[in-house]
């Protein structure tokens, strides 16, 4: 059965890519068997940790309970956090999907079975299926508003659920052939079809994605109107009198806007409904907009690990040249996103260029969302961190875990594509795949070790003899390049790649960033090729401000950081390394599972007591790759190295404060700990680095204190108080007061003179000389808002 629907599937893309969708089509999951060192055991604990743990965090959440009080099997007594919390649950389904293509799972496919029961006994008669609405809960949630689709634009997510079910569902068809699950996603479709259009229900889904699982439906079912109603909620954004602005993309219409801005999730989401839109209707202002808005993220706001989103004020993209390390936001869900987007882009164009930005962000800022032992997680993706990021379990939003739990298994898909006779490699991945070309059935085989070798054999073997193209991707970092833009640089040389036929040279022709192979194929055919695995020295465009006078390690697809694990000084951001420095690899089988790592020599640099001068000396350097940094502790992390002292972090000299035991209202120990890391802020919502925060409390009296390291006197006090407006809820507090401790009491400091209470600057407290083992601030919060420190010192 499962074969039958492979080939159906198969059949349906390549009827409706004749009638109008992307020139080039990839070849689905189903068809790409993965055997390698690399992808295929982190697929194998997707199988094995990822899914069950995922699956049960949904079923001891309430994630899976939300359907059943929606079908009121259960009392509704309560609702879980967020109105979209029921597509983890479609996510995880998804991802089961893909992984039952590469691990069978009798028990687990049971299981999906009865998780679908439970969804379907939650839909609604006329098809709807939104638990938050549908459980008779005596508290609704505040999102949903009084009616159906009233508060679309803005938080309910109902189009948004609707979008991943009918992700869910695809993938769950074409891996299994069952249509439990696509049943109910085309019954939820159909009332959408009958619920909005122009003249009907005008309104677009806040977060997009609907569009894309449209577009999946209408390709499965071959239903246009799932097409046209796609369409239809793309050009209604930014039409007069809808909840219009920047932050949804809806600020203009869709064809109106050529840069990035907003949500980054939601936004590459969008740009990827644009591109399926625009390849199944021949929309060409689509294309023109998504090629505008693909340079201006490419060429200005991409980071070097393929991460997206600068900001976490809306989780969204910054302006130009914004890429600040420390407090990147670069959202997991953000990077998955990125990939859906350049793939589409590919099959569009046929550029290579697309594939380069896919396997930077595969290979870095989305891989690194996930733990090597596939149970923890990050959310934001930072390039630099004092330790103050650490991997965690679950969130109460956990789109990011989902969303993870679905993308590893679909990596296969990403693998190949094919254009009438031409036959893409994209990707390096050890393993095979069964591509049916217009004239003949191919078998490709991949030998490599790649990511950390560049060797690759690939052996051909087609049904019959057939000539077709064999478009080899020549990575565009392979050649010095690693953007399309003047992003980033690269001064390593150009070294020519050979191409080996059946052991002999062939002399091939680039075309779009690809090798053509045009030729008259039979069995056992093979290429070989090797890609140069040099340690390359990225720059930055010296509009990135966050990179000046620094460099950041790539070899490969990988890009690299210093953890403070593997170095002498655990204060990696202390190191300088010479430009010119030789970096030898190494690869250790111990370490991480398994990487390659990078080594080198250079200098730490400390601050001393007194002294403007700094000490200096020199070390051994180890670097690992990025996507395996903080799977051994909180640490501190870089991924831009500097060249120059300027650009350095010094260890900091010891003070009072960084020598005391940190305690107050808080238990969260890395909170208690950015009192006194010496960090240098620049203003009242830096969050670059960590700090402490009293939220949600309001009008309340909270303390923290210092207990010092022996007996000193102390004469001042300087405070860097937390102020995130507007988005955040810390604001300066109301007042504070400052008391040291004499005989086991805490006696009010004497001021002398006290700064005003003010926000973007040191506050600072004179007082009358004391001598005391501990000081304590106690502060009277506001009565609206929390209040939080970023920096405390002690003079």
């Amino acid at each position: 059965m499962i074969q039958k629907t492979i080939l159906f599937c198969f059949f349906c893309l390549g009827a409706f890519a004749q009638k109008g969708d992307y020139p080039i089509q990839p070849v689905a999951f189903t068809q790409v068997h993965f055997k390698d060192n690399f992808w295929t055991p982190k697929m194998q604990v997707n199988a094995n940790v990822t899914i069950p743990y995922t699956l049960n965090q949904c079923k001891i959440t309430g994630r899976i309970d939300n359907f059943r009080k929606a079908a009121k099997q259960i009392p509704a007594d309560k609702s879980t956090s967020f109105t979209f919390d029921d597509t983890d649950l479609y996510k995880v389904i998804e991802g089961a999907s893909y992984s039952l293509q590469t691990q069978k799972n009798p028990q687990l496919e049971t299981y999906l079975d009865s998780l679908i029961t439970i969804i379907g006994s939650a839909q609604e008669a006329d098809g709807y299926l939104y638990t938050f609405r549908t459980m008779p809960i005596q508290k609704p949630h505040e999102w949903l508003g009084a009616k159906r689709w009233e508060k679309e634009e803005d938080l309910s997510h109902e189009l948004y659920n609707a979008g991943h079910l009918f992700e869910s569902a695809v993938a769950h068809y074409q891996a299994t052939g069952k249509k439990n699950l696509l049943n109910i996603a085309i019954r939820n479709a159909d009332l959408l079809v009958k619920t909005f259009g122009w003249g009907k229900e005008e309104r677009f889904p806040g977060h997009q994605i609907v569009e894309t699982g449209l577009t999946k439906l209408y390709r499965v079912t071959g239903k246009k109107a799932y097409l046209d109603l796609a369409k239809f909620f793309l050009d209604l954004r930014g039409k007069e009198g809808h909840l219009n602005q920047e932050y949804s993309q809806s600020h203009k219409k869709v064809v109106d806007q050529h840069t990035a801005v907003g949500h980054a999730v939601r936004a590459t989401y969008m740009y990827t409904g644009m591109a399926d839109v625009a390849a199944l209707t021949g929309d060409k202002a689509y294309l023109s907009a998504i090629d505008d808005i693909w340079h201006d993220v490419v060429d200005k706001k991409l980071y070097i690990t393929g991460g997206i989103g600068a900001t976490g004020n809306g989780e969204a993209f910054g302006d130009d040249y914004d890429l600040p390390n420390m407090s990147a936001y670069a959202e997991t869900c953000a990077a998955i996103a990125n990939v859906y987007w350049n793939q589409r882009m590919f099959l569009l164009h046929g550029d290579a260029q697309y594939v380069d930005v896919l396997e930077r962000t595969l290979y870095n800022g989305l891989l690194s969302g996930i733990s090597l032992s596939g149970d923890k997680f990050f959310y934001p993706n930072p390039l630099a961190s004092m330790g103050q990021h650490q991997r965690r379990a679950w969130w109460d939003c956990a789109c990011c875990v989902s969303n993870m739990t679905r993308f590893l298994p679909s990596v296969p898909g990403y693998t190949y594509a094919q254009n009438q006779k031409n036959l893409y490699v994209n990707l390096f991945v050890g393993g095979t795949a069964t591509i049916q070309l217009p004239n003949t059935a191919v078998t490709i085989t991949q030998q490599t070790a790649y990511p950390w070798e560049g060797k690759n054999d690939i052996t051909i073997a087609p049904a019959k003899t057939a000539q077709f193209a064999l478009r080899i991707r020549i990575p565009g970092w392979a050649l010095s390049k690693p953007s399309s833009g003047d992003l980033y640089k690269d001064e390593t040389p150009e070294s020519p790649i050979q191409l080996l036929v059946n052991g002999k040279v062939f002399s091939y022709k680039m075309e779009k960033g690809y090798a053509v192979v045009d030729r008259v194929w039979k069995k056992g055919d093979k290429v070989s090729f090797t890609l140069p695995m040099d340690v390359r020295k990225i720059l930055a465009n010296s509009n990135v401000k966050a990179d000046k006078s620094k460099f950041a390690l790539q070899r490969g697809p990988m890009v690299y950081c210093l953890e403070g694990n593997d170095n002498t000084s655990a204060s990696v951001m202390s190191l300088v390394v010479d430009k010119t420095a030789p970096v030898t690899a190494s690869y250790q089988q111990d370490l991480l599972n398994g990487v390659m790592t990078l080594n080198m020599k250079g200098f730490t640099t400390q601050r001393q007591v007194g002294s403007e001068e700094l000490v200096k000396k020199t070390t051994d350097i180890k670097a690992i790759p990025y996507y395996s940094w903080a799977n051994r502790g909180a640490t501190e992390m870089t991924v831009w190295i500097p060249y120059e002292e300027t650009a350095a972090r010094p260890t900091p000299a010891p003070t009072i404060a960084s020598k005391s035991k940190v305690s107050g209202s808080v238990s969260n120990l890395l909170m208690l700990k950015a009192l006194n890391d010496q960090y240098e802020v620049e203003n009242s919502n830096d969050k670059s680095a960590n700090f402490l925060h009293w939220w949600p409390k309001k009008n309340t009296t909270e303390y923290l204190q210092y207990d010092f390291d022996q007996t000193y006197t102390v004469s001042s006090s300087s405070i860097y108080w937390l102020d995130d407006s507007p988005w955040g809820g810390c604001r300066i507090p109301a007042s504070y007061k400052i008391y040291y401790q004499k005989d086991g009491e805490w006696i009010p400091v004497k001021v002398i003179n006290q700064s005003p209470i003010a926000k973007d600057q040191l506050n600072t407290v004179q007082f009358e000389p004391v001598t005391t083992k501990a000081i304590k601030m106690e502060v009277q919060l506001p009565t609206d808002n929390a209040a939080g420190v970023i920096e405390w010192a002690v003079k």
